[in-house]
């Protein structure tokens, strides 16, 4: 046996190219001639995600009406104060909110994202300092996200391309939380926040 298993993994290794074939990249790295914006509030609209527009000025009264309800509010350690004049809970290394805190009733978390992507109505977060952990956009219950709208990418490679450090932990969040059981009922929250409110706004 052991010796099959030489004579087979031999040829395998023989049969290795010595060096990395080339990956040929000439595939569509943006889609141009859409409006990213108008195509991004389109996507988030169809999975039931709140949109919400605001400017610079706007933002922290936009994001005060959307927290009307919560009983707290956690944010990432980067997260502008000026952003959300109002007591916060804020996520930091040397004191991290707990995962029990994180998921009680009334939690929102408020954050910034890396890039958005508007032909898939995706957000990534790379977890930089105005994002946090990937506990706290996957454990709340609601989660409030910030877009600039020079953050938002026509499409993938392109949405890549911006990324500071793709080795980053990255989550990729296309609506809320949801998915579906045999007779294809939704059940909303399973794996993540049941409601989402995304913020488009000009600097």
């Amino acid at each position: 046996m052991s010796d099959a298993r030489t004579e087979i993994l031999a040829r395998v290794r023989a049969r290795r190219p010595a060096s990395a074939p080339p990956v040929p990249r000439d595939y569509r790295r943006d889609v141009p001639g859409i409006d990213v914006v108008e195509v991004l509030v389109d996507r988030l609209a169809d999975y039931k995600a709140g949109v919400h527009r605001a400017s610079a000025v706007s933002l922290a009264d936009v994001l005060g009406g959307l927290l009307t309800a919560s009983s707290t509010v956690v944010v990432p350690p980067g997260l502008p104060a000026s952003w959300i004049p109002g007591p916060v809970l804020r996520d930091s290394p040397g004191a991290p909110v707990p995962v029990a805190a994180l998921d009680a009733p009334g939690v929102t978390v408020v954050t910034g994202v890396a890039v958005a992507i508007a032909v898939t109505g995706t957000l990534i977060l790379d977890a930089a300092p105005d994002q946090g952990r990937r506990v706290l956009s996957l454990v709340p219950d609601h989660h409030v996200c910030v877009v600039w709208m020079d953050q938002i990418c026509g499409g993938v490679p392109a949405a890549l391309g911006r990324l500071t450090d793709p080795a980053r932990p990255l989550t990729l969040i296309s609506g809320p939380s949801a998915t579906s059981d045999i007779e294809l009922n939704r059940v909303e929250g399973v794996h993540g926040p049941r409601r989402l409110d995304v913020v488009i706004a000009t600097r």
